[in-house]
């Protein structure tokens, strides 16, 4: 930050980049020779100057405005007098978060411990940024909403997660800083969500291609990417909204894999996962409609009119409503016996 550069004397400069490499006082005045009472006052007026809240929040700002790099100081010049041996990172994401459950880090296989519950939703702010800087003001919205802090904790969360998220080989920090905001190092994180929506878009082109076993295939391994209930236990409105957008894409998968499913006459397999979906989902009324018609394609009318009066009693008794006209329409063609679109057809989208 270029406040740091025109407001600190070049004293106050050094105090605070001793400050930012973990020194304490006694060892700042050592490194710097000058009384331990003196660092004290050099410190009392960087924080004052820069209206940081204490010292953790100078240590913060050091590291953000790139007066302090991970990795060397006073501290690692004293612990290693011997020439470091400069180690090649290893290629690959060096983390990978998963979101598609309840919030997890590793590294290396290993489980990552990432704080509280709000630095968590911090995480998986940038994690969801999907490469892009995300503005202070933006995390304090989506983790805080309405309920912002008194104090600026994000740099503070922000340095947490560094120390917690950085390589054992390596100094490279995991989180980028600019005069923007924050985002997580390209190259070296791998979000499960990422991975899902590119599993999507493959989806995608099989679809249109007519490619119904590979669109089984695909949708399978999104779905396998899924540990429950994304981003569970997080707070803050990004989580909410993310969950259910999440939870959108979970059922939109199921449904595209069972219609393939039935297309290709694998009709117990399509019954199954959707007969699982609508007890999860009870009120989701295309997800009925998909279930009454894979029953009706398997010869099992009386299952599919009992789908329809199980879901006209859950509308009626949790919302106040009656079916949709959609879900009308699939019972009454199914009670007149008539056909409903045959699996090889693309109208069987429709249900």
């Amino acid at each position: 930050m270029p406040t740091t550069a025109t407001t600190l004397r070049q004293q106050e400069r050094r105090v605070l980049h001793a400050v930012g490499c973990g020194l304490r006082d006694d060892e700042i005045a050592a490194d710097l020779a000058i009384p331990e009472d003196a660092v004290a006052g050099h410190l009392a007026r960087i924080l004052a100057k820069l209206g940081l809240r204490d010292r953790a929040a100078a240590i913060v700002h050091a590291f953000d405005c790139g007066l302090v790099v991970p990795g060397t100081g006073p501290r690692t010049r004293e612990l290693s007098p011997v020439p470091r041996t400069r180690v090649v990172p290893k290629a690959g994401p060096r983390v990978r978060i998963s979101l598609l459950g309840p919030l997890q880090a590793g590294q290396d296989g290993r489980p990552l411990n990432l704080g509280h519950l709000r630095q968590q939703s911090v995480l998986a702010a940038l994690a969801l940024g999907a490469g892009r800087t995300v503005s202070r003001q933006e995390l304090l919205d989506g983790v805080w909403g309405m309920e912002s802090p008194l104090t600026n904790v994000v740099p503070v969360y922000v340095y947490r997660l560094r120390k917690a998220l950085r390589s054992e080989d390596g100094p490279d920090a995991v989180i980028e800083h600019d005069r923007c905001g924050y985002r997580l190092t390209p190259g070296a994180v791998e979000v499960d969500v990422a991975r899902m929506e590119g599993l999507l878009t493959d989806v995608g082109r099989a679809d249109r291609a007519g490619e119904g076993t590979e669109v089984v295939r695909l949708c399978s391994q999104a779905l396998d990417l899924f540990r429950g209930e994304p981003l569970a236990g997080l707070p803050g409105p990004l989580a909410e909204v993310e969950r259910l957008r999440l939870t959108e894409r979970r059922i939109s998968l199921v449904q595209r894999k069972a219609r393939w499913q039935l297309r290709l006459g694998r009709h117990f397999e399509a019954i199954a996962e959707l007969f699982a979906l609508s007890a999860a989902h009870p009120l989701n009324e295309p997800v009925a409609a998909t279930l009454m018609g894979a029953f009706h394609l398997s010869g099992r009318q009386t299952d599919a009119l009992t789908v329809f009066d199980h879901t006209r009693r859950r509308l009626a008794e949790d919302l106040g409503v009656g079916p949709s006209r959609m879900l009308r329409r699939t019972y009454e063609t199914i009670l007149r016996g008539d056909h409903l679109p045959a699996a090889d057809s693309p109208a069987v989208d429709r249900w």
